[in-house]
């Protein structure tokens, strides 16, 4: 809750500062609730193993999901945030969500959500591209690397739930 407050503090402190950033009580409160979620999804999520590389690959597969919607929500990745083609990463969200309940959080299970989790935010990018839905805002690089900064990222987390899952101690406990 801390570091939320203070990383809203700061939002409030740039609104001030610059011209650039313009943000009302619903942006404001968009972000607080963004933060405290993803944060206190982690803190419940993360509980469920001592092992350090479980617990990296939910902040890794969390941090993803709050950029996501934090930079759909702001300037959009295909074309500008107005655009009605960013509505497909929901179901990329959606992908990770339903498997990771379906995997129960269990490392070798959240390993396939993720990994399916890439396949959807890939497939995104080929939609994009295929049918130029970011056009004339976002080009084929800027599709391509940003949907590619998130993939990397959902690999990341896939691989860091593999080796968990591989290692055999994620001494996982249900979820109370």
């Amino acid at each position: 809750m801390l570091a939320a407050a203070f990383i809203l503090l700061l939002l409030l402190l740039v609104t001030q500062i610059t011209d650039e950033v313009i943000w009302d009580l619903a942006d404001f409160t968009f972000a607080g609730v963004l933060l405290v979620g993803t944060g206190l999804l982690y803190e419940r999520t993360a509980r469920k193993s001592s092992n350090f590389a479980y617990r990296t690959a939910v902040a890794v597969a969390l941090a993803a999901a709050f950029i996501l919607v934090g930079v759909n929500a702001a300037v959009g990745i295909i074309g500008d945030e107005g655009n009605l083609a960013n509505l497909m990463y929901i179901g990329v969200l959606a992908v990770g969500f339903i498997g990771a309940i379906i995997a129960r959080f269990q490392p070798h299970g959240m390993a396939r959500a993720l990994f399916a989790t890439a396949l959807a935010q890939a497939l995104v990018a080929v939609i994009a591209l295929i049918a130029e839905l970011g056009s004339p805002w976002s080009g084929p690089g800027e599709i391509l690397s940003l949907n590619g900064f998130f993939i990397v990222l959902w690999v990341g987390s896939a691989l860091l739930f593999r080796r968990t899952s591989a290692t055999g101690s994620n001494r996982n406990r249900r979820l109370g």
